[in-house]
């Protein structure tokens, strides 16, 4: 059931608190908390306020232009788009299987793309809170902090970003909103110099990789009541698992659990995600909810990501990281972790787990290959669904006779996790905000807990269509001379 902060009655009556924007996230958000005369809290909202309307205009595009187009979602996860829609439109020129080489470059892209995006949110965007402490001094509470305090620290956060850059220019030919991937394929090869250039650097990757795991392995020891407790609200898991049911990020099959534990279901074509999931409006935020078809938005909302990953699949295929995914489960005997500040902890997995899949990759001599790409019979349609650093990225489209796209939908990782997160931070308000004085560090504590998601709100708002929309027409003297809005039913005027 979601909280009872979701809606306050009578909200013209109650003292209202705005967090905007939100610091150290991707994108423009808001949250808005209603207070009672006794500081009670009767109302907590994340609002998406940036718009966006990428599912209509890539309408009416040619089919190959859409990896490149969509990317421009985003500057920080542009390659978990360009992937996704690539893998939609290998349907769409009939290929099931892109040829080794093109497969083991995509996937070096996207595993570089995973590592460097995990590294600038854990080392540069989420640390100052984790090492400083939530209520620290806002001037120090910041990558600036961490360089004086920790620069050694914050060093190898950098240079881990830099190499997982330098793995997506060479396979997509720059580091932002690169070419490489096509449908069918990839249109540039890995060279040798290439390849012995990135390897070059792995040793020192790998070490800085286990570090980061580490730290924030003894951040939840030191002080495990704040690490278990905070913001959680537990909830189903959703994400792909490969078909032998350990963690992959590039391809596999949906599966689901349920707060316990429990198979909701498992195995699931990436084509027949419609029949599983469902999306919902709210009036309030411009994100969508999506929610499980069978449970209903109330019971059936769930997150993805990290932590969601981590606990979703079987193992994890490389041995460091199954090594420290096998401690993170140990710290949460016999029932699944639902903490947002483990989301930390897994992220870090995950990097080390890049890091591994990589070197494996550069071992490979199938990715020296020269045949690049593929072609069938014509398709129509298509999806692909990938695992981005944020969690489970879904692209569909329909294409027409005459090439063009007729339909495209769009689910990326942060609308997944919006009532997570919305619960999240209503847990954090009644816990630590209810009956006290708003103060600028306790106001943090809701942002920490959405920062712990990585959302990406940016991408999160795409959508056009059934969405609320209010558009206002004022004269140049600043006086409104019309207005019409459009809820979820219709033009209301």
């Amino acid at each position: 059931m979601t909280s009872p902060l979701d809606t306050a009655p009578n909200p013209e009556k109650l003292r209202r608190i705005v967090i905007e924007p939100v610091s150290r996230v991707e994108g423009h958000g808001k949250v808005t908390i209603l207070l009672d005369d006794d500081n009670k809290v009767r109302q907590v909202r994340f609002h998406i306020v940036e718009f966006r309307g990428f599912e209509r205009f890539i309408q009416g595009r040619p089919f190959w232009e859409v990896p490149v187009m969509v990317q421009r979602l985003c500057g920080i996860c542009p390659v978990s788009h360009h992937l996704a829609a690539s893998k939609a439109m290998d349907a769409i020129v009939g290929v099931r299987t892109v040829p080794p080489a093109a497969e083991r470059i995509r996937r070096l892209m996207h595993y570089g793309q995973i590592l460097q995006s995990h590294a600038l949110h854990f080392f540069l965007l989420s640390s100052p809170d984790l090492l400083f402490g939530f209520d620290s001094e806002i001037q120090k509470r910041n990558l600036v902090g961490v360089i004086a305090a920790y620069p050694e620290l914050a060093r190898h956060g950098i240079l881990l970003r830099k190499f997982g850059q330098e793995i997506i220019r060479i396979t997509a030919g720059k580091r932002v909103h690169g070419t490489g991937s096509i449908p069918g394929g990839v249109n540039k090869r890995v060279t040798v110099a290439e390849r012995d250039e990135l390897q070059a650097s792995l040793p020192d990757v790998l070490t800085w990789a286990q570090a980061g795991v580490r730290l924030v392995a003894e951040l939840h020891d030191n002080n495990r009541d704040l690490y278990d407790q905070f913001g959680t609200v537990p909830c189903s898991l959703f994400s792909l698992v490969g078909q032998d049911g350990k963690l992959d990020l590039y391809d596999g099959v949906l599966r689901a659990r349920d707060a316990n534990g429990a198979l909701i279901f498992d195995g699931v074509r990436p084509e027949d995600y419609g029949q599983r999931i469902h999306e919902n409006v709210r009036s309030w935020s411009y994100m969508k909810f999506p929610f499980f078809a069978d449970l209903g938005p109330e019971l059936g909302w769930y997150k993805v990501g990290p932590l969601a990953r981590l606990q979703n699949c079987d193992a994890i295929g490389t041995p460091l990281a199954e090594a420290a995914r096998q401690q993170l489960l140990a710290s949460s005997p016999g029932r699944l972790l639902h903490a947002p500040l483990s989301f930390h902890w897994a992220r870090m997995i995950e990097l080390l787990h890049a890091a591994e899949v990589i070197e494996q990759l550069l071992a490979d001599p199938l990715l020296l290959g020269t045949e690049l790409a593929a072609s069938g019979p014509r398709g129509t349609s298509g999806v692909g669904i990938i695992e981005a650093p944020r969690g489970t990225l879904i692209h569909h489209y329909e294409v027409g006779d005459d090439d063009l796209v007729t339909m495209c939908n769009l689910i990326v990782s942060t609308t997944h996790n919006n009532q997570a997160m919305n619960e999240a931070i209503r847990e954090v308000a009644r816990r630590y905000l209810d009956g006290h004085e708003p103060t600028e560090g306790l106001l943090n504590h809701i942002e920490v807990a959405i920062r712990a998601f990585d959302p990406c709100l940016s991408c999160a708002t795409h959508a056009l269509g059934k969405m609320p929309l209010l558009v206002e027409v004022r004269d140049a003297t600043g006086a409104m001379v019309g207005s019409v809005r459009r809820d979820p039913e219709g033009v209301t005027g």
